[in-house]
């Protein structure tokens, strides 16, 4: 009886991590498109300011009302903020600065596609993790794929090389964030940890909105629309969600779900701008299914020698 209810428990909190999981990937390739829709009217750094600044002001009074925990200690108060600077600043900051340079979207997504082979690179260094070799094969599908996926679009245009200097920060932001949130974040309450998070980069953003852009913002109701959904979606609830993606599995394989996010948000595209992709890009997609399947599945349990 005890088997079968841990087995039950089992395929129960499985299911729950892959609904996590596709709504994470979902909701994390919206934030290119509305960054589409939404850098046209207001600088990069203003703009995720505005969004930061939404977000908390949203979080706040759900915290007081429904009394959500705070972080116990000054100690994880630091180590939060810190985890919601490396991503919200040096990942978001430089990925948005590396576009606004010219950047093409392409390039940054290639780039970016390098997280989750850095991550297992990473990972048994800081936090012990072993990546097996079927993992390992995983990862590297997954990049090939992005790079099939995004093949017609790898050209530098325009961009100064700093652009590219930005684009590769913006890859050590999002790749530290993930193993710092894994290694001293692990208890820290996710709602309250959010606020302080984006408060944190706000008190950084906000200096260089202000004077590297004047904090000059183009109101038009498409741009409020994206505010609030980037507020909602991204800052809320897509950051959310990855962090209790993260406390639940192995930080290599959370990172594995960003492969998903480029093919996801080439069909987001097609549908909403008649982007069009041709066959090797469609090729490319199912590689990065195929890649993330293996990082992610489970190794088969050993078999119970018990009668």
């Amino acid at each position: 009886m005890s088997i079968a209810l841990d087995r039950r428990s089992a395929v129960a909190s499985d299911s729950s991590t892959v609904a996590m999981a596709a709504a994470f990937v979902f909701l994390w390739s919206t934030g290119f498109i509305g960054a589409k829709y939404g850098v046209p009217y207001a600088g990069a750094f203003t703009l995720l300011t505005l969004r930061f600044l939404l977000a908390a002001a949203i979080l706040l009074p759900i915290l007081a009302i429904s009394r959500a925990p705070w972080p116990r200690s000054w100690a994880d108060t630091g180590h939060i903020a810190v985890a919601g600077l490396l991503l919200n600043v040096g990942c978001l900051g430089s990925c948005f600065y590396a576009i606004s340079l010219g950047l093409p979207g392409g390039i940054v997504a290639v780039i970016g596609g390098l997280q989750p082979l850095l991550t297992g690179v990473l990972a048994g260094t800081f936090l012990g993790e072993k990546v097996s070799a079927r993992q390992w094969l995983g990862l590297s599908l997954g990049f090939a794929g992005i790079v099939m996926v995004l093949s017609d679009k790898l050209s530098l245009g325009n961009a100064p090389a700093h652009a590219v200097v930005a684009a590769f920060l913006g890859l050590a932001g999002i790749t530290l964030a993930t193993l710092y949130q894994k290694r001293f974040c692990a208890n820290v309450p996710l709602r309250g940890g959010a606020v302080i998070q984006l408060a944190a980069a706000s008190a950084l953003t906000l200096p260089i909105a202000v004077y590297g852009e004047g904090f000059a913002v183009h109101w038009s109701p498409q741009l409020v629309l994206t505010l609030v959904w980037l507020a909602i979606a991204l800052s809320i609830g897509a950051l959310m969600l990855l962090w209790a993606l993260v406390k639940r599995g192995a930080a290599a394989k959370v990172s594995s779900l960003f492969y998903l996010t480029p093919p996801t948000t080439a069909v987001m595209a097609w549908l909403l701008f008649d982007e069009r992709f041709g066959a090797v890009a469609l090729a490319g997609m199912a590689v990065v299914v195929a890649g993330v399947a293996l990082a992610t599945r489970e190794q088969p349990a050993a078999a119970s020698t018990a009668s």
